[in-house]
């Protein structure tokens, strides 16, 4: 239990801000998820449309640190090349 008045304001800091980075964490896997699922439809109209969707999202949690950027270089690529391999 923090003791002084300055680790009583870093808890609630902590806490704020971990409730905010899982919403952030959960908000990518949804967009994710949704690229998967279209992509598991074999439909590349709608696996590109859900992947352009969840780029700008991807690298924005990767900007603020919520990811790894080399993670969300590696998922970007992987989903990428899985929504190519629909076209042919």
């Amino acid at each position: 239990m923090a003791n002084t008045a300055q680790a009583r304001k870093r808890a609630r800091q902590n806490t704020k801000r971990r409730q905010q980075t899982a919403s952030q964490r959960s908000m990518v896997r949804t967009y994710l998820k949704r690229v998967d699922a279209a992509i598991a439809s074999k439909d590349y109209a709608a696996a590109t449309e859900a992947y352009n969707k969840a780029v700008p999202v991807i690298d924005r949690m990767a900007d603020k640190g919520i990811i790894h950027k080399n993670k969300a270089a590696r998922r970007k690529s992987r989903l990428n090349k899985t929504i190519k391999g629909l076209q042919a």
